[in-house]
């Protein structure tokens, strides 16, 4: 793609991000691009925007042709998929920032690329205004990493830190999130750890090599989360934040999302509200972190727009690790037998009645606290039993890694 010409942009969604890309690309100097055509569904909503640049039809965009980049921000994970594989089998390369999308579908939409020669770049989908694919693709593509883990979703970070620094539940912190856009009004996918699982997802397969469906990873949120809870980590020396992993650990991957208590002296102890940070550990480069914005209608559209940017210089995903792994295992993108389940965590289980923890396999005890207002334990758990709980809104326990 030439960066002499004007890039024409054909956008889908209008939302908080979108609106987002329109800001910055209308401040941006240098990148010669415009938005010529935008897809919504609603007819009713005032826009900011000139009326005769929009459409409710797809086909407008799609069918015609003429666009060099289609840029996807819906929110819905199905009718985006439909919208990106048509893209790229028209032959026509795809920014999105659909986490959910991405992860449902990755070997569907990586084949899709290869197949048809085009490039398909998310990096606002994994860390907001957070350039850590990008690092992870380039800078980290022959390093032989040995874990990442952060924080990757804004609305958590920000309720745990309210309820630490305001010494207030979550139902209240919540309600003040949801009122200031914080929080979405459904606060389900955040809360209970999908988004970070989505994120985790993609970057496990440019970390890694492995591509694993949503539902392969255990994740467990702060939906459940007490001021009890937070006033415990305070007395020793924790803040709770909810952390997404993924390492390699003898040649197998061991990958989910749940709370932890966080130390002291940290970078991650240290990233407060709507902030992520994203810590990558390398054999040889050793540890570092990056931090920002992790949300939001500036950060994410600025991070799409460095997409459109990266492709005017024809930039694509090498996805090294992925091929390397691949070849290992002729051809075959199964990566089940690299995913380990069989380990255990110290956790810290908060509980009503021992009825609650039936289903957990417990090693042993190291700790057990009762009273009138609070239950809890710490216990070496088999990590695998907590899929038996996983995904239950009716679940009330409130599990958080000790380490």
């Amino acid at each position: 793609m030439s960066t002499n010409k004007n890039i024409s942009i054909g956008l889908f969604g209008f939302g908080c991000v979108g609106q987002g890309l329109y800001d910055v690309l209308s401040n941006s100097q240098g990148l010669k691009a415009s938005i010529d055509k935008i897809c919504v569904k609603s007819k009713n909503k005032d826009r900011k925007v000139d009326m005769s640049f929009f459409t409710w039809d797809k086909n407008v965009i799609l069918s015609e042709k003429k666009h060099d980049v289609i840029v996807e921000l819906i929110d819905n994970a199905d009718e985006a998929f439909a919208i990106v594989k048509e893209a790229i089998e028209n032959g026509v390369s795809v920014v999105t920032a659909n986490k959910k999308m991405l992860a449902e579908n990755f070997e569907t939409l990586y084949k899709l690329q290869e197949e048809h020669k085009v490039a398909l770049i998310y990096e606002g989908s994994a860390g907001g205004s957070i350039p850590i694919i990008r690092n992870l693709e380039e800078y980290y593509d022959n390093e032989l990493l040995t874990g990442i883990k952060g924080i990757l979703n804004g609305t958590c970070n920000y309720i745990l830190t309210r309820m630490e620094l305001e010494n207030k539940d979550y139902s209240e912190i919540l309600k003040d999130a949801q009122a200031v856009g914080f929080a979405e009004s459904d606060p389900w996918l955040d809360v209970a750890g999908f988004d970070t699982k989505y994120k985790l997802v993609l970057l496990t397969v440019h970390s890694f090599g492995i591509i694993l469906k949503p539902d392969q990873v255990l994740n467990l949120g702060i939906n459940t989360v007490s001021y009890d809870d937070i006033l415990y980590a305070k007395r020793h020396g924790y803040r709770i934040k909810l952390i997404a992993r993924a390492e390699k650990i003898n040649d197998k991957v061991r990958v989910f999302v749940l709370p932890h208590f966080v130390p002291k002296d940290t970078d991650l102890y240290n990233t407060l509200y709507e902030y992520n940070a994203v810590e990558v550990e390398g054999a040889f480069s050793c540890k570092q972190t990056f931090t920002g914005k992790g949300a939001g209608a500036h950060p994410t559209g600025s991070a799409v727009l460095s997409d459109i940017s990266a492709l005017t210089y024809d930039y694509k995903y090498a996805y090294k690790k992925l091929k390397s792994l691949k070849n290992k295992f002729n051809g075959s993108y199964e990566a089940l037998h690299l995913l380990d389940k069989d380990f255990t965590l110290k956790l810290y289980i908060r509980f009503k009645d021992k009825e609650e923890l039936k289903e957990l396999d417990i090693v042993d005890i190291e700790e057990e606290y009762k009273s009138a207002a609070t239950n809890y334990i710490i216990a070496n758990v088999k990590f695998n039993s907590l899929f038996n709980i996983y995904n239950k809104p009716e679940n009330k326990l409130f599990v958080c890694v000790v380490e």
